[in-house]
Protein backbone atom coordinates (compact mmCIF):
# COMPACT_ATOMS: atom_id res chain seq x y z
CA UNK A 1 0.00 0.00 0.00
CA UNK A 2 1.56 3.15 -0.88
CA UNK A 3 1.53 6.43 0.96
CA UNK A 4 -1.42 8.03 -0.68
CA UNK A 5 -3.63 4.69 -0.04
CA UNK A 6 -2.53 4.85 3.66
CA UNK A 7 -3.59 8.37 3.83
CA UNK A 8 -7.23 8.10 2.39
CA UNK A 9 -7.48 4.84 4.58
CA UNK A 10 -6.60 6.61 7.75
CA UNK A 11 -8.74 9.99 7.00
CA UNK A 12 -11.81 6.88 5.85
CA UNK A 13 -11.39 5.14 9.28
CA UNK A 14 -11.27 9.10 11.25
CA UNK A 15 -14.34 9.81 9.12
CA UNK A 16 -16.24 6.98 9.44
CA UNK A 17 -15.75 7.68 13.51
CA UNK A 18 -16.57 11.35 13.67
CA UNK A 19 -19.42 9.95 11.36
CA UNK A 20 -20.55 7.47 14.55
CA UNK A 21 -20.15 10.34 16.73
CA UNK A 22 -22.61 12.25 14.59
CA UNK A 23 -25.27 10.01 14.70
CA UNK A 24 -25.33 10.97 18.52
CA UNK A 25 -24.43 15.06 18.06
CA UNK A 26 -26.26 16.72 15.62
CA UNK A 27 -23.76 19.11 15.16
CA UNK A 28 -22.00 16.28 13.39
CA UNK A 29 -23.60 14.85 9.69
CA UNK A 30 -23.58 10.99 11.46
CA UNK A 31 -24.23 9.36 7.77
CA UNK A 32 -22.91 11.21 5.83
CA UNK A 33 -19.23 11.03 7.74
CA UNK A 34 -19.29 7.45 8.05
CA UNK A 35 -20.45 7.11 4.56
CA UNK A 36 -17.65 8.94 2.90
CA UNK A 37 -15.46 7.49 5.05
CA UNK A 38 -16.52 4.26 3.27
CA UNK A 39 -15.85 5.65 -0.10
CA UNK A 40 -12.60 6.81 1.36
CA UNK A 41 -11.52 3.50 1.92
CA UNK A 42 -12.98 1.61 -0.80
CA UNK A 43 -10.94 4.09 -2.93
CA UNK A 44 -7.63 3.47 -1.33
CA UNK A 45 -8.29 0.05 -2.54
CA UNK A 46 -9.21 0.87 -5.87
CA UNK A 47 -12.53 0.21 -5.69
CA UNK A 48 -11.52 -3.03 -5.94
CA UNK A 49 -13.46 -5.10 -3.01
CA UNK A 50 -16.53 -2.54 -2.63
CA UNK A 51 -17.63 -1.44 -5.92
CA UNK A 52 -20.81 1.56 -7.37
CA UNK A 53 -23.31 -0.93 -5.92
CA UNK A 54 -22.52 -1.26 -2.76
CA UNK A 55 -21.71 2.23 -2.20
CA UNK A 56 -25.09 3.06 -3.84
CA UNK A 57 -27.04 0.84 -1.45
CA UNK A 58 -24.67 2.57 1.53
CA UNK A 59 -25.91 6.49 0.02
CA UNK A 60 -29.44 5.04 0.63
CA UNK A 61 -29.13 3.93 3.99
CA UNK A 62 -27.02 7.30 4.73
CA UNK A 63 -30.08 9.08 3.46
CA UNK A 64 -32.67 7.29 5.00
CA UNK A 65 -31.05 8.45 8.60
CA UNK A 66 -32.56 11.55 7.71
CA UNK A 67 -35.79 10.38 7.00
CA UNK A 68 -35.73 8.50 10.25
CA UNK A 69 -35.05 11.80 12.30
CA UNK A 70 -38.11 13.12 11.04
CA UNK A 71 -40.65 10.30 11.13
CA UNK A 72 -39.72 9.15 14.88
CA UNK A 73 -40.48 12.15 16.24
CA UNK A 74 -44.14 11.52 14.79
CA UNK A 75 -44.82 8.57 14.93
CA UNK A 76 -43.80 8.87 18.52
CA UNK A 77 -46.27 11.70 18.65
CA UNK A 78 -48.86 9.63 17.21
CA UNK A 79 -48.13 6.46 19.26
CA UNK A 80 -49.06 8.94 23.26
CA UNK A 81 -52.86 10.00 21.19
CA UNK A 82 -51.40 13.56 19.78
CA UNK A 83 -53.54 15.00 17.17
CA UNK A 84 -52.90 15.09 13.23
CA UNK A 85 -51.28 18.94 14.03
CA UNK A 86 -49.30 17.80 17.29
CA UNK A 87 -48.04 15.26 14.35
CA UNK A 88 -47.29 18.21 11.74
CA UNK A 89 -46.28 19.95 14.50
CA UNK A 90 -43.62 17.32 16.10
CA UNK A 91 -42.23 17.30 12.26
CA UNK A 92 -41.72 20.53 12.00
CA UNK A 93 -40.12 21.11 15.22
CA UNK A 94 -38.15 18.36 14.30
CA UNK A 95 -37.09 19.64 11.10
CA UNK A 96 -36.08 23.40 12.66
CA UNK A 97 -34.37 21.52 15.73
CA UNK A 98 -31.64 20.21 13.73
CA UNK A 99 -30.42 23.54 13.08
CA UNK A 100 -30.07 24.15 17.09
CA UNK A 101 -27.91 21.68 17.72
CA UNK A 102 -28.70 18.52 20.67
CA UNK A 103 -31.19 21.04 22.42
CA UNK A 104 -32.95 21.30 18.80
CA UNK A 105 -33.05 18.22 18.50
CA UNK A 106 -34.19 17.11 21.21
CA UNK A 107 -37.02 20.10 22.27
CA UNK A 108 -38.01 20.54 18.72
CA UNK A 109 -40.44 17.47 18.22
CA UNK A 110 -41.47 17.86 21.73
CA UNK A 111 -42.49 21.52 21.59
CA UNK A 112 -43.94 21.36 18.16
CA UNK A 113 -46.10 18.09 19.15
CA UNK A 114 -47.43 20.54 22.30
CA UNK A 115 -47.87 23.57 20.10
CA UNK A 116 -49.58 21.82 17.74
CA UNK A 117 -51.75 19.75 20.38
CA UNK A 118 -52.80 23.14 22.02
CA UNK A 119 -53.78 24.39 18.79
CA UNK A 120 -56.17 22.05 18.39
CA UNK A 121 -57.22 21.39 22.24
CA UNK A 122 -56.15 23.59 24.70
CA UNK A 123 -55.47 20.42 27.39
CA UNK A 124 -51.89 21.23 29.13
CA UNK A 125 -51.84 17.45 29.62
CA UNK A 126 -52.86 15.74 26.08
CA UNK A 127 -50.15 18.71 24.91
CA UNK A 128 -47.22 16.84 27.56
CA UNK A 129 -48.33 13.26 25.89
CA UNK A 130 -48.12 14.48 22.87
CA UNK A 131 -44.46 16.18 23.24
CA UNK A 132 -43.09 13.04 25.48
CA UNK A 133 -44.43 10.54 22.82
CA UNK A 134 -42.37 12.81 20.19
CA UNK A 135 -39.21 13.21 22.45
CA UNK A 136 -39.52 9.45 22.98
CA UNK A 137 -39.88 8.64 19.33
CA UNK A 138 -36.16 11.17 18.91
CA UNK A 139 -34.96 8.20 21.42
CA UNK A 140 -36.11 5.60 19.53
CA UNK A 141 -35.24 7.54 16.22
CA UNK A 142 -31.30 7.60 17.75
CA UNK A 143 -31.06 4.19 18.30
CA UNK A 144 -32.71 2.77 14.59
CA UNK A 145 -30.18 5.21 13.16
CA UNK A 146 -27.46 3.42 14.83
CA UNK A 147 -28.46 0.17 14.05
CA UNK A 148 -28.58 1.58 10.31
CA UNK A 149 -24.75 2.75 10.78
CA UNK A 150 -23.98 -0.71 11.74
CA UNK A 151 -25.27 -2.17 8.68
CA UNK A 152 -23.81 0.05 6.51
CA UNK A 153 -20.44 -0.81 7.99
CA UNK A 154 -22.02 -4.88 7.65
CA UNK A 155 -22.45 -4.32 4.27
CA UNK A 156 -19.12 -2.68 3.66
CA UNK A 157 -17.62 -5.65 5.20
CA UNK A 158 -18.94 -8.04 3.47
CA UNK A 159 -18.84 -6.67 0.30
CA UNK A 160 -14.98 -6.09 1.30
CA UNK A 161 -14.20 -9.38 3.13
CA UNK A 162 -16.61 -11.93 0.92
Amino acid sequence: MDIAAAALMVCGVLLGLAGFAGLLLPALPGAPLLFLGLVLIAWAEDFAYVGGWTLGALAALAALTYLIDVVAGLLGAKRFGASPRAMIGAGIGGLIGLFFGLVGVVLGPLIGACIGQLSTVPDLMAAGRAGVGAAIGLVLGAALKIAVAFMMVGIFALARFA
